[in-house]
């Protein structure tokens, strides 16, 4: 019952939203055809604005209750607010998968005419065209695998860590340092996924919900929390313990492993490629090279700029303390 309620609640403000506020504007721009990507646009905005409100209500008491680190002051958290507003109201990552899906709408039926079977997974897998609940957990795990490896190459590769480099600067961690990340970074990374979710044939509704359940298992991940999930559960899911590593200044400086707990998701990935490390305690956050006084800016404007000359710089294909993160 009280499900039903929430839900006809939400489809009430979402219609109200649409009809009085973007439709207009639709219309006067001379963008009818895009109507119906606006209306979806308009969910993920409302959804965005409910998970910021519910991620506040819930993480913020108990990153003041039950904290990893204690710090004076919160200054440097607050560029990391307006990074999760940015990110969270629908800029990223459904622009990307709404501009690319009609050139994948036209793939799919040139596939189609021409007799040849299309890349979505319920064509290869049928099953899942009769159990939502399935389809959803396969693009979900298949969507964190592509996540994993494309963090792998964030840091591996020295022109990407001049970009991601700026999420790991972070020296006082909180929930809201998941969306802490260069622009640029954000495109790639989102572009990226959402072509493997158009091309595996994730509908709207479906990558509206991935982004959802992703976004905030990430937040709940980067929280200044002193919890880990047990000896069972550090490994079906990834806890603010397990990703605290990954940022800490000393995590794993072996070569071989080029950083630890890389996961997004499901630590299974980590267990099988060898990256995971569940023993030691997590330090100081950060990047190394703080220590010796570089400067990753406070300031939004100050971030991205310092990125881009960062990536100026680059002059190797191989990020050379890829171990060191």
């Amino acid at each position: 019952m009280l499900f039903d309620l929430c839900r006809q609640w939400f489809g009430e403000v979402h219609g109200w939203l649409f009809q009085s506020v973007v439709l207009p504007i639709v219309q006067w721009s001379g963008l009818s055809v895009y109507t119906e990507d606006a209306f979806d646009g308009t969910e993920e905005f409302l959804f965005g604005a409910l998970q910021v409100l519910l991620l506040a209500a819930v993480l913020m008491p108990l990153e003041r209750r039950f904290p990893r680190e204690r710090w004076q002051g919160f200054a440097a958290v607050r560029t990391d607010v307006i990074y999760t507003f940015l990110h969270r109201l629908g800029l990223f990552p459904l622009f990307f998968f709404f501009a690319f899906r009609p050139m994948f709408d036209r793939w799919e039926s040139w596939l189609h005419f021409n007799g040849w079977p299309t890349t979505n997974l319920e064509t290869w897998w049928p099953a899942l065209a009769a159990n939502p609940l399935l389809a959803f957990a396969a693009y979900l795990v298949i969507i964190d695998f592509a996540k994993y490896w494309i963090h792998r190459a964030q840091h591996r590769f020295e022109w990407w860590w001049a970009l991601h480099s700026l999420h790991h600067s972070q020296r006082q961690m909180t929930f809201w340092t998941d969306d802490r990340n260069h622009l640029l970074d954000s495109v790639l990374t989102d572009g990226t996924l959402a072509l493997l979710a158009l091309g595996i044939g994730v509908a709207p509704g479906q990558f509206l919900a991935l982004v959802v359940v992703t976004r905030m298992v990430e937040s709940l991940s980067h929280a200044n929390l002193r919890i880990n999930f047990g000896a069972v559960g550090e490994r079906l899911l990834v806890s603010p313990r397990f990703h605290r590593l990954h940022h800490a200044i000393s995590a794993s400086r072996s070569e071989a492993y080029q950083g630890v707990n890389f996961a997004i998701l499901f630590p299974v990935w980590d267990l099988v490629f060898r990256t995971a490390n569940f023993r030691a305690e997590p330090g100081p956050t950060g990047v190394e090279d703080q220590l010796a006084g570089r400067d990753y800016g406070i300031g939004f404007w100050a971030q991205q700029w310092l990125g881009i000359k960062r990536l100026a710089r680059v002059d190797g294909s191989v990020a050379p303390n890829a171990g060191r993160i």
